[in-house]
Parts: C-alpha cells; structure tokens; sequence
C-alpha cells in the first residue's frame, strides 16, 4: 500500500470545520430572516447576502481541501481520487457562480448536481478490493456510504418538492461527504500504524 502523508489528515479535517463554520457563521450575518431547516446552503451565498463572502470564501476552502486530500490519499484507488479531487473543482466554481439575489439558477444547480455526484461516487472508486486495505478503503463501507449519501439525496429531493426541511437534508447529505476524507485518511495512517511494528 502506497503511504498517505500526515499533512492529508489536516486537509481532510479542514474541509468539514470550513464547510460547518462557513454556514454557520454566514447564517447569523444573515439573522434571524433565514431558516436554516427550510433554506439551503447556497441561500447564504447567494449575491447580496449578509454571509456572501463567508460562506463562498468556506466553499473555496472546501474545494482546495478536496483537492489537496485527493492529491495525498495515494493508497486509493487513481478513479477515487479522481473524483474527489473533481468534486473539489466543481466546489471551487459553485463558489464562483452563486443563485442571484432571487430565485433560483439552472446553471448553479447543475453544477451542485455534478459535485454531489462525484462526491458520493468516489469512496467506491476508491475502494480497494485487496484483503489488506485500510478499513475506510475497504468495499463493504465504501458502498455503505455512498448508498448513505444517495438515501441523503433523495431525502433533499423530496424535501424540496414538498416544500418541507431540504435545509436538513443537505446539511446532512454535504456533512457526510466532507468528513468521509477525513475517515479514509485516518484509517490509512492507522493502518500504517499498525502494520510498522510488523516489518
């Protein structure tokens, strides 16, 4: 197994304090005038919002984690990382073209849809499929949790045609995508860890 270096573990666990404390902090600039069960995310980057600079300066941050971890996670299979470090591109443009003022965009919603998908493809891409892979690589949790985040997207899709809690829905689907990274990553060094003492 190709090592993962100690600095992946910094930039996987940077992507869900940025992504938490983006929206987070962004909400409170925005007051007591948003809902945070009933409105998504990109709400709070929206142009003219009170959190536009907090919460699109959280998805660049997020983007460049996605990116830097892809780059480290070396003991995961090349179509995994891949798609990682493509869901971070595709952070770094939805950061660069938010939902107007009013309404919604075809174009933003698109390019949420691809990241999401590359996001919640990518740990079975990276499985490895070899006995001795790191638990977070192995197949039986990479499916699990990608299957977790499909459930959490037909969650979000039925919130938002009902008009009910799709706030929820993909604070809890984008929360499993950005700390996956970081499990992965720890389960590699722990695994590393643990095969030393037997060289």
């Amino acid at each position: 197994m190709r090592p993962v270096p100690r600095w992946a573990l910094l930039s996987s666990g940077c992507a869900p304090v940025l992504l938490v404390g983006g929206w987070t902090i962004a909400a409170i600039q925005q007051g007591p005038g948003y809902d945070p069960v009933t409105q998504t995310i990109s709400v709070l980057g929206a142009h003219g919002a009170a959190g536009f600079w907090v919460m699109t300066g959280a998805l660049l941050g997020l983007g460049l984690c996605h990116l830097l971890t892809a780059w480290g996670l070396r003991a995961a299979a090349l179509a995994g990382r891949v798609a990682l470090g493509s869901g971070g591109a595709v952070a770094l443009v939805v950061a660069l073209l938010p939902v107007p003022s009013s309404g919604g965009s075809l174009v933003h919603g698109s390019v949420v849809a691809v990241g999401f998908t590359l996001l919640a493809v990518w740990p079975v891409l990276a499985a490895d499929r070899g006995g001795t892979a790191p638990w977070g690589l192995r197949p039986v949790p990479s499916i699990t949790v990608t299957i977790l985040m499909g459930v959490g997207a037909g969650w979000f899709l039925i919130e938002m045609q009902r008009q009910g809690a799709p706030g929820d829905a993909e604070r809890f689907v984008t929360c499993v995508q950005s700390l996956w990274p970081l499990v992965v990553v720890a389960s590699c060094l722990c695994h590393r860890c643990d095969d030393e003492p037997s060289r």
